[in-house]
């Protein structure tokens, strides 16, 4: 079905690399633009004859949507749609589809290398010895990691990964997850304020949307009767900022591992950048070079199977379905 008069327009891309992209679309014979905007009437201008769209950070809100009258898809890179309206998608027809397992390794390994990395105090003794200061007792005290409890706040694929290899390390897994009625092989369901009480770590692994934001604020902070170590490798406004700083400063966590933040990066009067008892990194946590290489190609795999009448793997808007644009051979997914 060589030269099929479709336009697919990426409208912002920080990969360095378009070629899996390229790949994808040149098999097809579609026609392929990066413009790599971010303001809305740059959008509505450039994007407007768009067929389908890839979209990483650009916000795609409903008056930049009712704008493209031919779109018929959306597919972002990466696990989290906030940059998208789905609600307005779903009333123009437009499918809205993501890739939500690409980077599973890379984000459970993160946020397990994070737990250790607090929990045996490497950066803090590292930055020591590097100074000149050769004594473990500046870092007393730690504690054993067999035997403690980490609380997943979410049991997606990611938390199962993440359950799955700090298993080896005897370490005991609770989760909450308003959405998983039958407990996972090796975790505990629990309710919030429960996983809030007994956890030694936690980690999170939800995604952002109004009922997330700000999860973790000062009264579920000050339910942390054990002094846990906060994880977060999902999105930064799930945790208020400024609740977890007067935690850490009034020692009701014992310390926070964060691949995320609610400004990125952080102001430079941010307190956290100078606790012994943060490490932060700059929203690294999906990356791999394979990550990043099986991202792209199958994002732009999602927008090629609607636009060669097939549905995508991953339709977040799947209440849509039926009700699209896209010519699609059946209505089943």
């Amino acid at each position: 079905m060589k030269g099929l008069p479709y336009q697919v327009i990426i409208t912002d891309c920080d990969h360095g690399s378009i070629r899996e992209e390229k790949e994808e679309f040149d098999r097809i014979g579609v026609d392929l633009t990066l413009v790599q905007l971010r303001k809305e009437e740059d959008l509505i201008r450039m994007c407007r004859d768009a067929d389908g769209l890839i979209n990483q950070y650009a916000l795609l809100t409903r008056k930049v949507l009712e704008k493209f009258p031919k779109c018929k898809v959306i597919a972002r890179y990466g696990v989290g749609v906030d940059s998208i309206d789905l609600n307005a998608a779903t009333d123009l027809g437009i499918i809205v589809a993501n890739v939500p397992d690409y980077c599973i390794d890379e984000v459970s390994d993160h946020a397990i290398a994070m737990i250790l990395s607090l929990a045996r105090k490497t950066v803090f003794f590292n930055q020591r010895a590097k100074s000149g200061e050769w004594d473990f007792r500046s870092g007393i005290p730690i504690h054993r990691i067999r035997g403690k409890t980490l609380g997943l706040i979410g049991c997606g694929k990611i938390g199962l990964e993440v359950a799955r290899k700090i298993a080896a390390f005897g370490v005991h897994v609770i989760s909450f997850d308003p959405f998983v009625e039958k407990a996972p092989e090796g975790i505990e369901l629990t309710d919030f304020d429960t996983l809030l009480k007994k956890s030694d770590f936690i980690s999170i692994h939800c995604p952002l949307n109004p009922s997330t934001h700000h999860l973790i604020g000062e009264k579920e902070l000050k339910k942390m009767e054990k002094k846990p170590l906060l994880i977060n490798t999902s999105r930064g406004t799930i945790v208020n900022e400024k609740a977890l700083i007067q935690a850490l400063e009034g020692g009701h966590i014992s310390g926070a591992g964060l691949d995320v933040l609610e400004r990125e990066p952080p102001d430079s009067t941010n307190p956290m950048l100078k606790m012994d008892n943060v490490i932060l990194s700059p929203h690294v946590g999906f990356y791999s070079e394979e990550s990043i290489s099986e991202l792209k190609r199958r994002t732009a795999k999602n927008v090629s199977d609607v636009l060669m009448g097939r549905w995508p793997i991953s339709v977040v808007n799947r209440m849509g379905i039926g009700k699209t644009r896209a010519f699609i051979s059946t209505e089943t997914i």
